[in-house]
C-alpha cells in the first residue's frame, strides 16, 4: 500500500500518495512524478507505480489542485500553465534532481505537454498519456478525411462545452456516464466515486470544471492550443479510446520534437492505466529507464 503524505509546492499544500522502491537508500531513489486527470484521483495509478517502485524509482502521486485533499487554488487558476508551475514545484519540493521524470494523464499529459514546451524545465523524461498536443484537435482537420474524426470528435467532446455551463449539482450523474463512456471495457464504478470523493466539499467541482473553463475560453485557448513539446515525449493511447480518437495521436507525431514515441495500447480504453497496467508500466520504463542500484 502506499504511503499518503503531503507536501507543500508553489503556494498549495498537495495531498500525495508515495510508493518507494526496495532497499535501504529508498528515500534517495529518482523521482516519479505521475499526475492525474479529470473524473479522477492519486489513486488511478495504484497499479502502475508499484512497478515502478520495483525497478528502482520513488513514485509520487499528488491529487491535482482543486481535488481534496489538495488545496484550492488561491488565486483560482488553473490554467495549463498553473499546472506546469505545481508539477515543476513538486519535483523541487519532493527532492527531485536531474533524473526525475513526469507522467500524466489526461490533464495530467496537458500538463506534461506544457512542461515539455518550456525550453528550460527539471524533468530528464516525459510521458503523456490519453491526451496528445492540443493542437492536433485543430489539426486534424487539414488532413485527408479529416472532416470526419473532427466531426466525431466534435461529439465525443460533448463534456467540454457542458462543463463550460453551471453544472457542478449533475456532476454526480455525469463522471459516471464518462467513465463508462470512455473505458467501456473497465468496471469503473469504484473509480468514478473516488473522483467524485475527491470533488466533495465547497468549490471542490467548481474547481474540476475551471480547468475547461479556464483552458478553453480567451487567452487560456490561446496559450493551451499554442503549446509546441520542445523536449522528447512518450506518448500512450489506448485503441479503444472513447474520449479522444487514437487518430488525433497519430496526427500529432509530426509535432512532437526529435526522439519522441507515439504508440498505441491495444485492449485498453481512455484509462489505460488501469485496464493494461502491466503493459503501460513496462513501456514507462522501456522509455524512462531503470535507475542504477
Amino acid at each position: 500500500m502506499p504511503r499518503e503524505g503531503a507536501v507543500r509546492a508553489n503556494g498549495l499544500t498537495f495531498g500525495t500518495l508515495t510508493w518507494s522502491p526496495p532497499g535501504p537508500n529508498a528515500d534517495r531513489a529518482p523521482l516519479a512524478l505521475l499526475l492525474h486527470g479529470y473524473p479522477d484521483s492519486a489513486w488511478t495509478w495504484r497499479h502502475v507505480a508499484p512497478r515502478l517502485a520495483a525497478a528502482g524509482w520513488r513514485v509520487v502521486a499528488p491529487w491535482s489542485r482543486g481535488y481534496a485533499p489538495t488545496d484550492l487554488a488561491p488565486d483560482d487558476r488553473y490554467r495549463a500553465a498553473d499546472l506546469a508551475d505545481d508539477a515543476i514545484a513538486l519535483h523541487a519540493a519532493l527532492g527531485g534532481d536531474e533524473r526525475g521524470v513526469l507522467v500524466g494523464h489526461d490533464w495530467g499529459a496537458v500538463t506534461s505537454w506544457a512542461v515539455a514546451a518550456r525550453p528550460a524545465q527539471p524533468f530528464a523524461r516525459i510521458v503523456a498519456m490519453s491526451v496528445p498536443p492540443p493542437i492536433a484537435l485543430l489539426d486534424v482537420w487539414r488532413h485527408p478525411s479529416g472532416w470526419r474524426t473532427g466531426a466525431r470528435q466534435l461529439r465525443m467532446s460533448w463534456y467540454m462545452a457542458y462543463n463550460q455551463l453551471p453544472v457542478e449539482g449533475t456532476l454526480g450523474r455525469v463522471i459516471p456516464r464518462l467513465w463508462r463512456a470512455w473505458s467501456p471495457g473497465l468496471d469503473g464504478r469504484d473509480e468514478a466515486q473516488r473522483a467524485l470523493l475527491a470533488l466533495e466539499g465547497p468549490g471542490r467541482r467548481r474547481a474540476a470544471l475551471r480547468y475547461y473553463r479556464d483552458n478553453l475560453r480567451g487567452r487560456g485557448a490561446l496559450a493551451l492550443f499554442g503549446l509546441h513539446p520542445a523536449a522528447p515525449v512518450l506518448t500512450l493511447h489506448g485503441e479503444q479510446d472513447g474520449c479522444l480518437q487514437p487518430a488525433i495521436a497519430d496526427v500529432a507525431r509530426p509535432m512532437l520534437a526529435p526522439g519522441s514515441r507515439s504508440e498505441r495500447v491495444a485492449g485498453a480504453g481512455h484509462f489505460l492505466q488501469l485496464e493494461q497496467p502491466e503493459e503501460v508500466a513496462g513501456r514507462v520504463l522501456g522509455w524512462i529507464g531503470r535507475p542504477a542500484a
